[in-house]
């Protein structure tokens, strides 16, 4: 590869000063305490970012971690705004929400710094999928640290990226400590890269203070990446000045590393002795020293954050079209049928629509929901996946936060545990925490509850309120195959992460359900049952249970009104409190376990906003609060049955 100009090198040298000063003040401001909270800085590190960003073009993508400040300023940060964030204000790049490790500037590229350790790697095999999809010639780069090449998320992310040949560039930034632990205490041979032989991928090292060689080594992947040559592991061997966070004493170093580091090592150094003028370097000095105390002034100077600001960016803000046909005509489909032709019309007419998940292609999903799409819509949107829910979701959150609006599917709600940091940590907060520049616009699909069929602990669980406490995610939960059609399609228009929760046991019921398109926008409840005499709020397969207890209470004079949630986020408390004016009695009813369920959160509403008109107190009727059993007449007994419902109706009028 041709060498580099002495005119190029001189811009790099003034690259990795402006970052060192960046960082060298950001920690002045953290001793001032006009910093917060945890910053991680790159000291040290200054040729890792200089010499990889400087091989990307405009429109190329970075995914960066809690240690970013470098790898934002090199792909064309502001500083004042980058500043501003620090400082908590109003004009910094997330206004003041995301702080040092989540700094993003999407129109330039930069898709979030990640304060979870290896949270970024899948979420940077999404934005690389986005180029495929799109056609597009983008590479994205992922920065991480060593720390994170333990984690799992890493070898999901990098098996998925090589799987695809997605034009990702992993970086490892291995400044030797996962915070306190010396590198050599955690990886059990010589070199992160070596882990690349594992998934077919080459795999690099290179000296990460030599911004030179960085920058060959990394050009040379970034090129063979664009070119459709998939993804390549570099691991920059550097070193990090400071401790892990600002005011970190390091008493874990032994003494005179430090030193003896900067003294051979500096990548500063090491790069001016190379040009060796003294008077330009001064010049460049002073230069970056009046725009950093210009950024921090102006920063300084911006406005803190109004009181009423602290609600917003959690969701965008969005009107669904709601197209819920009065009728519902006489076509019959069972519950898996309307999923499965909401989601074939979503393709046909939505080019950035794509499915991912295990199983999906020709099997059609573990309940053969999506039978029949892959031969329609080809690998390429129907994208079958190795067992590996955290790149799944997180690939689906990478290739939203590029516009396009994945449907991922997890096999069973069960495992939405193994990628929870994917769902809450990362979908779920990127609106709010990059400041309301990004919409994360995609549908989990997880078929949850309790079957019947002795399938245990750990493949029949309810755990829609765990989500339903989520800020930033919502939640949809439909109990026909009717609302099934309209919910889906409405989830998939959303600009917001949207779980969507099938109880196993409804796939083959049946119910009429129009061909035509149509939404059902969420936070729309439906009045299932009329009734006078009591109003019995649930939603999935509890809504059928109640319908028929309703049924049965009717031959004992009593008027049951069933209102169907149909999204538990939004919640339609609204069309509750309706009915609950109406009858002066109110049952919950719900398959999840009792204590802090959703009855508890409904129930509360319902206290705080018709309190004067009940003339009795609530009832709940939930699942016990024990894990699901094998054997049948134990399963039975966790879950509530119809006769439950019936006596709940019973005892309450």
């Amino acid at each position: 590869m041709k060498k580099l100009s002495k005119k190029r090198l001189t811009e790099m040298y003034e690259s990795m000063v402006t970052i060192r000063r960046f960082e060298e003040k950001a920690y002045e401001l953290f001793q001032r305490d006009l910093v917060m909270g945890a910053i991680h800085l790159s000291v040290g590190q200054e040729a890792c970012a200089v010499g990889a960003l400087s091989c990307l073009q405009p429109t190329d993508y970075l995914v960066t971690t809690h240690r970013g400040h470098g790898h934002c300023i090199m792909k064309g940060g502001d500083l004042e705004k980058m500043f501003a964030e620090l400082l908590g204000r109003t004009t910094g790049y997330c206004k003041g929400k995301g702080g040092s490790m989540h700094i993003a500037d999407f129109d330039i590229g930069i898709c979030g710094a990640n304060g979870i350790v290896g949270g970024g790697l899948p979420i940077a095999v999404g934005v690389g999928l986005a180029s495929i999809l799109k056609g597009d010639d983008a590479v994205t780069l992922c920065i991480f640290g060593e720390g994170a090449s333990n984690q799992g998320s890493f070898h999901e992310a990098l098996n998925l990226a090589a799987l695809w040949k997605v034009p990702v560039i992993f970086i490892c930034e291995n400044n030797q400590y996962a915070m306190s632990t010396n590198i050599h205490r955690t990886l059990p041979i010589e070199n992160v890269a070596d882990r690349s032989a594992a998934y077919g991928m080459e795999g690099i090292v290179v000296d990460g203070n030599d911004v030179e060689a960085v920058h060959e080594t990394v050009a040379k992947a970034v090129a063979k990446a664009r070119k459709g040559g998939g993804p390549t592991l570099i691991e920059e061997k550097t070193y990090r000045v400071f401790g892990h966070f600002a005011g970190d004493p390091c008493h874990y170093r032994p003494d005179g590393e430090r030193e003896e580091w900067e003294e051979k090592n500096d990548p500063i150094k090491r790069l001016a002795a190379k040009l060796s003028n003294g008077t330009s370097l001064q010049k460049i000095e002073t230069r970056v020293a009046g725009k950093i105390d210009a950024a921090v002034e102006a920063a300084e100077a911006a406005p803190l954050p109004r009181i009423e600001e602290v609600t917003a960016d959690v969701l965008a803000d969005i009107t669904i079209q709601d197209t819920e046909p009065a009728e519902k005509g006489s076509r019959n489909l069972t519950f898996r049928e309307a999923l499965n032709e909401a989601m074939g019309q979503i393709l046909e007419d939505d080019p950035t629509t794509f499915l991912i998940g295990e199983d999906l292609g020709s099997h059609g999903g573990a309940f053969a929901v999506t039978k029949g799409l892959y031969e329609r819509f080809g690998p390429e949107r129907v994208r079958d996946t190795p067992i590996s829910e955290a790149a799944i979701v997180g690939a689906a959150n990478g290739a939203a936060t590029r516009g396009l609006r994945p449907i991922a599917e997890v096999m069973y709600s069960d495992f939405t545990t193994v990628c929870m940091d994917q769902i809450c940590n990362q979908a779920a907060k990127m609106r709010y925490m990059f400041g309301g520049k990004v919409a994360v616009s995609l549908v989990i699909r997880a078929p949850g509850g309790s079957g019947g069929r002795g399938n245990a602990a750990q493949h029949s669980q309810s755990l829609e309120a765990w989500f339903m406490h989520v800020p930033g995610l919502k939640l949809a939960i439909p109990s026909t195959p009717f609302d099934a059609k309209g919910l889906l399609r409405a989830a998939v228009l959303d600009d917001n992460p949207v779980l969507f929760i099938e109880h196993k046991v409804l796939y083959n019921e049946s119910g009429p359900v129009p061909e035509q398109r149509y939404t059902i926008p969420l936070g729309k409840a439906e009045v299932k049952r009329e009734g006078t005499d009591v109003t019995i709020v649930s939603y999935s397969r509890m809504v059928l249970r109640s319908l028929a207890a309703a049924a049965k209470a009717e031959d004992e004079g009593i008027s049951v009104e069933i209102v169907d949630l149909r999204s538990l986020v939004p919640l339609d408390i609204e069309t509750i409190v309706e009915s609950v004016k109406k009858t002066g009695r109110v049952i919950i009813v719900e398959e999840d376990c009792r204590t802090c369920g959703v009855g508890a959160e409904l129930i509360t509403q319902i206290m705080e906003r018709a309190f004067d008109y009940l003339d009795a107190e609530p009832l709940r009727v939930a699942g016990l609060d024990v894990p699901i059993p094998y054997s049948k007449p134990l399963e039975h007994a966790a879950v509530p049955s119809e006769q439950d419902i019936l006596d709940a109706i019973l005892k309450r009028v």
